[in-house]
């Protein structure tokens, strides 16, 4: 099954492709995606989130698209290299085996080569699925897109229509003044793929509001598409909404029926527990997030999502008051953290906000706020320990500043002579630079972080470059910080807690990109919890769970 966009990004392809999936999983199907992205970049690594969002982190290492966190929050399946490939990852591919002549000398080019690997890459995912949904991001129009079009084309070719599923999604605006729903954008976007070669078999329509049946008829007699196969996705109230709209539809037993597979009526019992424990917990807890693109939405996805299913799982709604660093600094803390239940200190990279950050840690500390960190929200909750508890005066990351007398945090490389920092080639490449992909972690035992897991064992993914300095553990468990989590070998810091603290706990992995709404990651399940404790009370008990 083919996933194209049209009229305007943003639509939702990825969710859209993810809901499809979960349904066919309902009826027992084995289902597999893959997102193919258009930019040039082999992964979205080294991109800002202003431009790109969040970048997620499978078990194997890879840097992914955001969507393939929706792919994992609904299929509840784990995501790999496999399942995400960019241009630029194309080309590299096509460019290496030109150097090493596997070509024998002709000429490459974008037909059939490019086509060629991005063909291979789309037949290497299926493996043993049933059912393998391919979104290719971008809009149809897009000059970079071209290859990847092309590529789906033969793919209908090769493999033939029954077996081949084109699904596009439009926008279909409402225009106030006019009073009407528009259709024309749809179909100048269905031309635009008539154009490459392609008759979408499926329309999926996007609006604010219902799509009469003449609009519907309208779209499917300009498009060429069987009216049944026009699918009406009104907006809906939480994304946990998306698979019952597309249900009610009759979307995926319209597209099992066209490749001539059994639609069964879908089991969806877990997912109706979701949808009505986000609509029915009217009672709110408050978690301040405290970083650097607050206002971005996309930037911190997986997070607030975990932070959903923390509440989830604690029949709570979560209200995220998302806070700037950089106005901490200016304001002050009272002015943005007063009311708060929660704060959380999520990953991030660079210097900007990093003391409004470590202001917030430390009024979480001294006023006993439910404080969670992340990544950098534990490098900053050890660097602002070791600055006003242990003593440290001038204590830093050598991120931040490379000449300070006290480095809690360096890149492995940097720790030489009982902790000083060494010189780093600031020229060296930044892609695939970072500790990537899942790893391994021991809990202490009596600890937070064992009671939140249940567990001694876990396993969790990372993406950072800089780790806690070894020179500096007993500085800072002789002054009351507890070093919960380390790797099986003890040569890494993945976790610390303050014994004295409510709820004090802090890890250098990313919990979030493993958090499922029909299983909360157990760290958000309890900090949602302790959050409900600090400000209101009643909150159900932290059960252990497996998601680590």
């Amino acid at each position: 099954m083919f996933f194209t966009g049209g009229v305007v990004s943003s639509l939702g392809k990825g969710l859209a492709a993810a809901s499809l999936g979960c349904l066919m999983q309902a009826r027992g199907c084995k289902v597999t995606i893959q997102k193919l992205d258009p930019y040039i970049n082999v992964d979205p690594g080294t991109m800002s989130p202003f431009q790109h969002g969040e970048v997620f982190v499978t078990d194997d290492g890879a840097e992914t698209d955001l969507d393939l966190g929706h792919y994992e929050r609904f299929l509840g399946v784990p995501m790999s290299q496999a399942n995400n490939w960019t241009t630029g990852r194309i080309y590299q591919t096509v460019i290496n085996k030109e150097r090493r002549g596997d070509y024998l000398g002709s000429t490459v080019q974008v037909i059939p080569h490019i086509t060629d690997a991005i063909k291979q890459a789309v037949l290497g995912v299926a493996g043993d699925a049933e059912v393998a949904i391919i979104e290719i991001g971008g809009t149809v129009g897009d000059i970079e897109s071209l290859p990847f079009l092309e590529a789906i084309r033969q793919l209908r070719n090769d493999l033939g229509r029954s077996n081949t599923l084109f699904v596009h999604l439009t926008l279909v605006p409402y225009i106030p003044t006019a009073g009407e729903l528009k259709t024309k954008p749809t179909q100048h976007s269905v031309k635009e793929l008539l154009a490459l070669g392609i008759q979408p078999d499926m329309l999926i329509c996007r609006s604010d509001r219902d799509l009469p049946s003449g609009e519907r008829e309208k779209i499917a007699q300009f498009c060429n598409v069987d009216p049944a196969y026009v699918i009406p996705c009104v907006d809906q109230d939480s994304i946990y909404d998306v698979p019952f709209a597309l249900y009610r539809e009759g979307m995926a037993a319209k597209a099992l029926q066209h490749l001539g597979m059994p639609a069964t009526e879908p089991v969806l019992t877990d997912w109706e527990r979701v949808r009505d424990t986000v609509h029915e917990s009217s009672a709110k807890v408050t978690i301040g997030l405290v970083g650097k693109y607050v206002d971005l939405l996309d930037a911190y996805k997986s997070l607030t999502e975990a932070l959903s299913h923390g509440g989830i799982a604690n029949h709570r709604r979560v209200s995220i008051r998302r806070i700037d660093a950089e106005k901490i600094e200016a304001d002050g803390v009272d002015a943005y953290l007063k009311g708060v239940d929660g704060i959380l200190v999520p990953g991030g990279f660079g210097e900007r906000g990093v003391e409004g950050k470590m202001a917030a840690i430390r009024y979480a500390r001294e006023n006993g706020v439910p404080y969670f960190g992340i990544c950098l929200g534990m490098q900053l909750a050890v660097v602002e320990f070791a600055r006003n508890v242990a003593g440290l005066a001038g204590a830093n990351s050598s991120e931040f500043d490379a000449n300070t007398d006290h480095a809690l945090i360096g890149l492995m490389t940097e720790w030489v002579d009982g902790g000083a920092v060494q010189k780093r080639d600031a020229t060296s490449d930044k892609g695939g630079t970072m500790r990537l992909g899942a790893y391994p972690c021991v809990l202490s035992e009596g600890t937070l972080a064992a009671e939140v897991y249940g567990k001694r064992e876990i396993s969790e993914r990372h993406r950072h470059r800089y780790e806690f300095n070894n020179a500096y553990r007993d500085a800072i468990t002789e002054a009351g910080m507890r070093i919960s989590g380390l790797s099986p070998d003890g040569e890494l810091v993945e976790m610390v807690e303050l014994p004295s603290h409510p709820f004090y706990l802090a890890c250098q992995f990313h919990p979030e990109f493993k958090s499922q709404p029909r299983k909360p990651h157990p760290m958000f399940t309890a900090f949602v919890k302790a959050a409900i404790d600090y400000g209101r009370g009643g909150a159900k008990p932290v059960e252990s769970s497996d998601a680590g």
